[in-house]
């Protein structure tokens, strides 16, 4: 393609998918291109899909129309975990030019230059089995937060999930390159360091997703990596963004506890609080390690903020059982749920099981839940009134007003005051 000088992009999913947007957006701009917003006319538009529900699948269907209608000469790139997953359904969208699986996405410059409109769509992906190596992305916005991708790949089988086969084996970046991508990151200006993944507890794989990677005769393992961050100057705050509860050890937990730059703050996904759909499900713990965990961390921090994943309506999901999750979800000294209502995906062991839980019952289930998420974080809130604590505050000016997010991830919203943008600041809650 020849003269193509502008470039938008689009992030459906996960903040792993955000860095990895941010970094070939950069890399792209580092070879000419001029970035646009994605309302914007642009010779090129990338959308990094998802493709963790349906939902995702169809809102990557309409961004391609809504191109064609706006901008039908430019050229529209698909790349992400639907590419991976369906590289043959995504190149006969209307519009679609060029389709990047797994291993391609970070070589898209050159595929870019070799296609021209008109031609049919060019698929450049490859079987996941053969997808190694590991591209070091983050995701920087205003200097405030940035997500920096340490994991990629995951090898567990969840009967649900298509993340395996969208971003192959579990594999990472050495300690000694996530310093110097942090050390990066300070010399910007950034105070928050947000540290991502697919299975962000199985840090330590080598980059082809081997043995563990080693140096000076020590294994490298998560929490090791902590440990290693907790030391760099410049950086003043640290989140986990998301960790299976089998991978968050105690010794993890009591070292956020001690530590000034790891935030008070954990995602850990359940899925279900019926330990009978967990297996199920092929989660690798029961309910009560969950229970264990979150009561090791209100322990040690009371003040620490504990949000949840959970997925409704999975086959096999009868009343009773949602029940369980339910009171079990009631119970647990939780802040708040991600709720996600269980979507059929094509190569997954759930689509054997059942009896499959009708939609109406799935949606009604979904909004339970996210009532208690309501019920969790106002109680979670209400329980700090009067708390002074510390403040990190973004540089957006939001109608005469600012926001930021206390260290145990309370949203705090006062009037624009100029020199507070990226910093943290005392303020009474």
């Amino acid at each position: 393609m020849q003269g193509a000088k502008s470039v938008a992009f689009h992030t459906l999913g996960c903040k792993l998918n955000y860095s990895e947007t941010s970094s070939i957006s950069r890399m792209m701009e580092n070879e000419g291109f001029v970035k646009k917003e994605f309302t914007e006319e642009a010779d090129v538009y990338v959308i990094n899909t998802c493709s963790v529900t349906e939902n995702a699948d169809k809102e990557c269907r309409q961004l391609v129309r809504r191109i064609q209608r706006k901008a039908p000469e430019s050229i529209v790139v698909i790349t992400g975990c639907y590419a991976q997953l369906k590289p043959k359904e995504i190149a006969e969208i209307p519009g679609v030019d060029l389709v990047l699986g797994a291993a391609e996405k970070f070589n898209i410059t050159k595929h870019i230059k070799e296609i021209a409109k008109g031609d049919s769509a060019k698929i450049c992906s490859c079987d996941i089995e053969e997808v190694s190596g590991f591209n070091s992305s983050f995701s920087i916005n205003d200097r405030t937060r940035t997500f920096l991708k340490v994991q990629d790949g995951c090898d567990y089988n969840c009967s649900f999930c298509t993340i395996p086969m969208a971003r192959g084996k579990s594999r990472s970046d050495s300690i000694a390159n996530v310093i110097k991508s942090a050390q990066s990151l300070a010399a910007t200006g950034a105070k928050e360091i947000v540290l991502t993944g697919i299975n962000l507890g199985d840090f330590g794989k080598g980059p082809d997703g081997n043995e563990p990677i080693s140096f000076q005769n020590r294994e490298e393992n998560f929490y090791k990596l902590i440990q290693e961050l907790d030391q760099i100057d410049g950086i003043e705050r640290y989140r986990i963004s998301s960790i299976e509860p089998n991978l968050l050890t105690n010794e993890i937990v009591e070292f956020v506890a001690n530590s000034q730059k790891f935030m008070p703050h954990f995602h850990i996904p359940l899925q279900s609080g019926s330990n009978t759909i967990l297996g199920m499900m092929r989660r690798r713990y029961k309910r009560e390690l969950y229970a264990e965990r979150v009561g090791l961390i209100k322990t040690l921090m009371p003040h620490a903020a504990i949000g949840v994943d959970v997925i409704v309506g999975f086959p096999g999901e009868t009343e009773a059982a949602f029940r369980e999750t339910y009171d079990f979800l009631h119970a647990l000294n939780i802040s708040y749920l991600h709720v996600f209502t269980y979507s059929e995906r094509d190569n997954t062991h759930a689509l054997s099981l059942g009896p499959v839980v009708d939609m109406h019952t799935r949606h009604e289930r979904n909004k339970s839940l996210r009532n208690l998420s309501y019920m969790k974080m106002q109680y979670f809130e209400a329980s700090h009134a009067g708390q002074t604590r510390k403040v990190l505050f973004e540089n957006h000016n939001k109608n005469g007003m600012m926001e930021g997010y206390t260290d145990n991830y309370i949203r705090v919203s006062v009037p624009y005051k100029t020199g507070w943008e990226n910093s943290i600041m005392e303020w009474r809650l």
